[in-house]
């Protein structure tokens, strides 16, 4: 087959670039490893090993099939803060090619594709109608995620602006052929089943995910031994996640106000909205720290046996098939919790807690930024799969300052609460424990590790010492292979990717198509 720009995967960045260039009347195709539904052949595929910090199985932190992982994503939509993008003295590897006003017409677009309201410096409060917290604003920011409650959304082969483009479904690309220059002249696909399929095309775009991409770059590329993108060694590396963890105890004077001063579950004019808290810039500055958000929640303390019906939500997630069917039941199933919070918080958590006694308290949970670490990194297994590609190797690595950058905020939190009136904030022990980078906790998240966000590995820089993408997203190595997705990310901030993958892919999408069309 022959296309103007081949995309390799159909999941959020694919989808999104793919309609992005439905507007510049260019042959599109997508190449997805996966089929319309979960397929557990085709899954197999993603395994590999955790040689690192302990982390999910990969065969289940990301899933193959049209739509990728989007297809259990909740819906968190957040986007990166300006801080995120800079390069800060304090965080080695830190600073994006480009500043935040750069992404915000595309964020502005992803937002409205979704049919939602965008977030960002506080104007939600007004939105929900309700007062911003009255914390100290030098130290302490309060915003909102908003959901995203279309859960079949990315899985949909019929959604609107991909009817232009082909798609290709159980197509995984094994062999990238590149030329003396760098150019791709062709990739090849196979099936489980014995189909080949060789792709021509003007330009490629590898939106895999950051794991997936970063393996094909390193697997799939013959004449490249080392790697394709490999030139300084930075394939692979600054993998990074966003760590979840319980960061402390919050003992109110007012037990209601604490499980609403930053709202869990509110509906407004049909959007679902969550409140968060995070630490300002000037915090940041001035303590050499990261930014990572914390929320407040009625949970059971460290080493109570899980509640049942957290139990049962966590096995349907993670031990069932990801099927459309299994799917459907574990979104009806939180979307029952969801609602009952919506009708009754905090009545229900207050009820819950006076009911189990000592076994509740309300704690902060953690969903942490961590630091580019080049030691944090993606490499290649010795085992290989059912089409013969060596498999991934996560070796996933963190920093003393991912512990005390929740440390501090932690620490102002307690001091914000004490000089409110609103009673006493105790971190947890573990963030004073020097000998330990983190330290998970099942009962604080329905994912305790992290949030299932892969990013880096294949980061942006200004050249190939600190990348392997430049600031439009093309290997360095390369004149026409692209990367899409969290991969490129330098740093992660603390915001759910799925949105700036969007506004990335859509930033991409311009560039090629305004190249590609002359």
């Amino acid at each position: 087959m022959q296309a103007d720009v081949c995309i390799i995967g159909g999941g959020v960045a694919g989808q999104s670039l793919a309609i992005k260039l439905s507007k510049f009347n260019l042959k599109t195709l997508i190449l997805e490893s996966g089929e319309a539904d979960f397929q557990k052949d085709v899954q197999s595929l993603a395994a590999g090993d955790n040689i690192g910090e302990d982390y999910y199985p990969l065969e289940s932190s990301r899933l193959r099939l049209f739509g990728g992982t989007a297809a259990i994503w909740g819906g968190r939509c957040a986007e990166l803060d300006p801080i995120d993008f800079e390069k800060r003295e304090y965080l080695a590897h830190s600073g994006w090619p480009f500043q935040k006003d750069e992404l915000d017409p595309y964020y502005d677009e992803a937002f409205a594709s979704l049919g939602l309201k965008r977030p960002g410096e506080g104007r939600l409060w007004d939105v929900i109608g309700q007062k911003k917290p009255e914390f100290d604003p030098q130290k302490l920011d309060t915003d909102f995620w908003v959901f995203d409650e279309d859960g079949e959304r990315f899985t949909n082969l019929s959604r609107q602006g991909l009817e232009v483009a082909d798609i290709i479904l159980g197509a995984t690309v094994t062999d990238i052929t590149v030329n003396s220059g760098g150019e791709v002249t062709q990739v090849t696909a196979k099936s489980l089943n014995g189909k080949t399929l060789t792709v021509s095309a003007r330009s490629f775009v590898l939106a895999a995910g950051a794991i997936e991409s970063a393996r094909i770059l390193m697997a799939a590329v013959p004449n490249r031994p080392k790697g394709f993108g490999n030139e300084a060694d930075n394939l692979g590396r600054y993998f990074m996640e966003h760590p979840h963890a319980r960061g402390g105890e919050i003992i109110p004077n007012d037990l209601a106000h604490a499980l609403t001063v930053l709202p869990r579950a509110l509906r407004v004019a049909g959007k679902r909205y969550a409140a968060y808290m995070r630490p300002a810039p000037q915090l940041q500055r001035e303590a050499g720290i990261l930014n990572t958000s914390i929320s407040f929640a009625a949970r059971r303390r460290a080493g109570e046996a899980m509640e049942m019906h957290r139990h049962l939500t966590h096995e349907l997630k993670h031990s069932l098939p990801s099927s459309k069917f299994w799917r459907m039941l574990y979104k009806k199933a939180k979307g029952l919790a969801i609602k009952g919070l919506e009708w009754t918080d905090p009545k229900s958590s207050m009820l819950a807690m006076k009911l189990q006694g000592d076994k509740v308290g309300v704690f902060a949970v953690v969903r942490a930024e961590q630091a580019p670490n080049p030691d944090s990194r993606i490499t290649l297994s010795r085992e290989t799969d059912a089409l013969g590609m060596r498999r991934a190797a996560l070796d996933w690595q963190l920093l003393d300052i991912d512990r005390r950058s929740v440390k501090v905020l932690m620490e102002a939190l307690a001091d914000d609460y004490k000089r409110l009136g609103w009673g006493e904030v105790l971190p947890s022990p573990w963030l004073s424990d020097e000998s330990a980078a983190w330290r998970t906790d099942p009962l604080i998240s329905a994912h305790p590790i992290g949030g299932y966000h892969h990013m880096g590995g294949l980061r942006m820089g200004e050249t190939t010492q600190t990348g392997v993408v430049d600031r439009d997203c093309r290997l360095f190595e390369s004149t026409n292979l692209y990367v899409a997705g969290s991969g490129v990310f330098p740093t992660g901030g603390w915001a759910n990717p799925t949105v700036t993958i969007m506004a990335l892919a859509l930033r991409l999408g311009e560039h090629l198509g305004q190249k590609l069309s002359v």
